[in-house]
């Protein structure tokens, strides 16, 4: 066993877990994630049950400057839980517990490892309800939420994963647990030390629990689909839904290419019987009363007259909503079309995307041409999702990303609006962040990480 975990000159001595991988043929699972970007295989797995179990794995690989690499779902896309040849991997998918729910205060305390739909599910049989939500809810964990920052569908109304998270439990570098487990909204009792651990993708600590935040589960959900003639109606109508749309929580734009694509992939027609420049997929919730269906129709019917929209499919019951998500949601399917791929979630300011989109589609085809170029994404936010693809070489991958990336930082913008930096955005992360930005990352890694174990070669 032990001639199977060497790396270089050192041999590692695993600690006594049930659950531990170290097969060759059970480890293939652990070398990639959705990213596509293939790493090397890592020394052993370990799947924990608890936060005494991670840190003890830290402690006891300390003295062998062992890295590790922690892993949830393996749902990202910027290759942020791909191991490097002879890592050790910290799995979560064992760390599956929802240990508390206040039915009063409206929290749950869970592990790291939860999966997102399982969440979602288990807090709206009791009425209550967890807003997040991602394409990956099936498969991605509450760890790798916190750990990216995830964003989703719903953060015009809720935020990001940072304001879902009232309190944590952290293993640092040296095995040391640090309990953050507020369960209040209101903490000022100096630095909240949580922020150091969301969106900072496992490179200070690792996130073992968490105490979220929950909302009263709403009684309805409205969506409509509408077709707009231009971008500046898309933002005048995003302004308008904002004031006049009570519990407006998801303003989702495609362009064209993509619900074309979309509707393809689904083997469906598309929506609308004429074609239309730009889509937007609007959700509102709240009760579920007729005059709340009256005023959401009515608002709709508003935007039409005063040309914000030039037509509107109104969900009348659940499966139709459904099938208009199914239309937002369908870029699983996409993806598999376009492969290999390039997929940017890049920040953009919203009085600047109209000229991003038109700048980099020009780009993008006049140099290539025959390539998939689709733009999407929750522009409540400023958040552009882009798909370029396929592209067999990694050359032409790599002129892609400067094509996209250089425009960004152009407007202002930033490279990642959600799904982090990881490994493939690192060389570009200079276009976002200041000198001395990055410099005060690499302080803070050094402090609370000095042998440069957790997650290495992320961000930095």
């Amino acid at each position: 066993m032990l001639s199977a975990l060497e790396h270089g000159l050192n041999t590692i001595t695993p600690v006594d877990l049930p659950g531990t991988l170290s097969d060759a043929a059970d480890l293939d699972k652990y070398c990639a994630d959705w990213s596509g970007l293939h790493g090397g295989r890592p020394a052993l797995v370990y799947r924990p049950r608890s936060s005494e179990d991670v840190a003890r794995i830290v402690r006891h690989h300390q003295g062998e400057q062992q890295r590790i690499t922690i892993q949830g779902g393996l749902t990202g896309l910027a290759g942020g839980a791909v191991p490097d040849e002879g890592d050790i991997v910290i799995s979560m998918e064992r760390m599956d517990r929802i240990e508390a729910f206040d039915e009063i205060g409206g929290t749950v305390t869970v592990q790291a490892g939860v999966v997102l739909a399982r969440l979602a599910e288990t807090v709206e049989a009791q009425d209550w309800y967890f807003p997040l939500d991602i394409g990956a809810r099936g498969s991605c964990q509450v760890g790798g939420n916190i750990a990216t920052n995830a964003g989703g569908n719903r953060v015009l109304r809720y935020g990001p994963m940072r304001d879902l998270v009232l309190g944590l439990e952290v293993v640092l570098a040296d095995g040391r647990i640090v309990p953050m487990m507020n369960s209040v909204l209101k903490n000022n009792t100096g630095p909240d030390l949580k922020h150091l651990f969301i969106g900072t993708e496992g490179t200070f600590g690792i996130v073992t629990r968490a105490v979220l935040r929950l909302f009263p589960k709403p009684a309805a959900r409205r969506s409509a689909l509408c077709a707009v003639p231009s971008f500046a109606k898309v933002a005048a109508l995003l302004k308008a839904a904002r004031g006049r749309l009570p519990g407006l929580s998801s303003f989702e734009v495609m362009w064209e290419d993509f619900l074309l694509a979309s509707s393809r992939a689904l083997g469906r027609a598309m929506p609308f019987a004429q074609a239309h420049p730009i889509y937007v997929l609007i959700e509102a919730e709240g009760g579920a009363t007729p005059q709340m269906q009256d005023i959401f129709e009515g608002f709709l019917g508003e935007m039409i007259e005063e040309g914000m929209a030039s037509d509107v499919i109104v969900a009348q019951n659940h499966e139709q909503s459904h099938a208009l998500w199914a239309l937002r949601d369908a870029i699983g399917e996409l993806l598999k079309s376009l492969s290999p791929f390039v997929s940017f979630d890049v920040g953009i300011p919203l009085r600047a995307t109209g000229e991003y989109i038109e700048r980099a589609r020009a780009q993008l085809q006049a140099a290539f041409p025959s390539t998939s170029h689709l733009f999407f994404g929750h522009l409540g936010d400023g958040n552009l999702h882009i798909v370029s693809g396929p592209h067999a070489s990694e050359a032409d991958q790599l002129k892609v990303d400067e094509i996209v990336y250089r425009l960004v930082e152009e407007v202002g913008g930033s490279i990642s609006a959600e799904h982090g930096i990881g490994r493939i955005k690192k060389p570009f992360l200079h276009m976002s962040r200041s000198e001395i930005e990055r410099q005060l990352m690499a302080q803070l890694k050094a402090t609370l990480d000095p042998a440069q174990r957790l997650n290495a070669g992320r961000i930095l």
